[in-house]
């Protein structure tokens, strides 16, 4: 047994504690730089936030330029504005988007170079960033309890991740009532990404004694809550265990990384702008079924859990349970044709190619495309 896990993560759960914000964040800076997007003005949440900040003698700047599926350009101009500004500390709040924009603005802005380095390794030494104090809004991508931002070129249409220790929040304030203000059309495809997480985590070779409890009480509970979450917000109980799943398992793939759903779904969302729950869904089933001989008993145990009966039966029970969030999805309904093939492949096996081996079964080019065109 050879394994490390490192994942400092300071989480604040539960209804209510939004009202922390403020005394959150004024222990780390006297001058708050808020990245946001649009919709936290609309919810109310971007309000409520600065009120405690003021009441709390804590100054801000808010960037609310953050778009889904978070872009480079955005990040270089949010890193330059903390650096003009003179803030001390980040305030991210929104989906996943907002959060990882923020993770890049606050390690550009505090190392300086071109996030591209960052994101291919090509940066070497050690970084540190901004302290970050992270409230999501929605309960997807995990992103306030790890080091972890995805974000898209949108010149080449790359979208990559970047990882570091030093981008985890110092503080994440995960308050399921802000969780309530979600759009269905948001929240299937953030919960059916938060299974994703469970189920690629666990299934990952990377996964160890730490990581793997996180992983499958995540499924558990997205097992027993998510259908009911997605037919009523409201639904208390529901809603926090969707929340809790999703918090959970983000500080489990920070450690055991994600597998091919995640790796081939980055080119769709990079390419189209597409939300990324619903690239997963058009590709998870399929993904699955040709990567079941890389571990049968782990396919079997995802599939009990989730309803079914082993590992022959795991993608047509992904495939149920997505017909009951209204998630049933194809490349082709989100405008891909077979056309996109190539690119989409091209792309997957240059950015994604990492992910594609550590699957339980590696996938090669010939395979990858296979599984676009079935997924059409």
């Amino acid at each position: 047994m050879d394994f490390s896990f490192y994942v400092p993560a300071n989480i604040k759960f539960g209804r209510g504690k939004a009202d922390l914000i403020g005394s959150e964040v004024a222990r780390y800076g006297k001058k708050a730089f808020i990245v946001t997007g649009k919709s936290s003005a609309k919810t109310g949440l971007l309000e409520r936030a600065l009120k405690q900040l003021e009441n709390e003698g804590v100054e801000y700047e808010v960037f609310d330029k953050v778009a889904e599926n978070p872009l480079t350009t955005t990040v270089e101009e949010g890193a330059a504005l903390i650096k003009e500004t003179g803030c001390d500390c980040i305030l991210s709040m929104g989906g996943g988007s907002p959060l990882d924009a923020a993770k890049g603005m606050s390690l550009l802005a505090k190392n300086g170079g071109d996030i591209d380095d960052y994101i291919f390794k090509r940066a070497k030494g050690e970084f540190t960033s901004y302290p970050i104090v992270a409230v999501p809004t929605t309960c997807g991508t995990g992103s306030e309890s790890n080091g972890t931002a995805v974000l898209t070129n949108p010149a080449t249409k790359a979208k990559k991740g970047l990882a570091y220790p030093c981008l985890i929040a110092k503080s994440s304030i995960v308050d399921p009532e802000l969780m309530e203000t979600m759009p269905k059309s948001v929240l299937g495809p953030v919960t059916f990404d938060a299974l994703c997480h469970s189920m690629e985590s666990y299934l990952s070779p990377q996964a160890n004694p730490f990581t793997e409890p996180y992983s499958v009480d995540a499924m558990l509970y997205l097992a027993k809550y998510m259908v009911r979450a997605n037919d009523d917000i409201h639904d208390q109980e529901a809603i926090d265990g969707v929340t809790l799943a999703s918090t959970m398992v983000g500080a489990a793939f920070f450690v055991a990384g994600l597998i091919a759903p995640h790796g081939m779904e980055h080119p769709l969302s990079g390419l189209r702008n597409i939300k990324h729950g619903r690239g997963l869904a058009a590709l998870t089933p399929t993904i699955y079924e040709h990567s079941i001989s890389g571990n049968p008993e782990k396919y079997a145990f995802v599939s009990r859990i989730l309803g079914g009966k082993d590992e022959n039966d795991c993608g047509m029970t992904i495939r149920r349970l997505l017909s009951r969030i209204d998630l049933e999805v194809y490349l082709s309904d989100e405008g891909f044709t077979e056309d996109d093939v190539e690119w989409l492949t091209d792309s997957c096996m240059t950015l994604s190619k990492a992910r594609l081996e550590l699957n339980p079964k590696p996938l090669g080019r010939e395979e990858v495309a296979e599984i676009y065109m079935e997924s059409m």
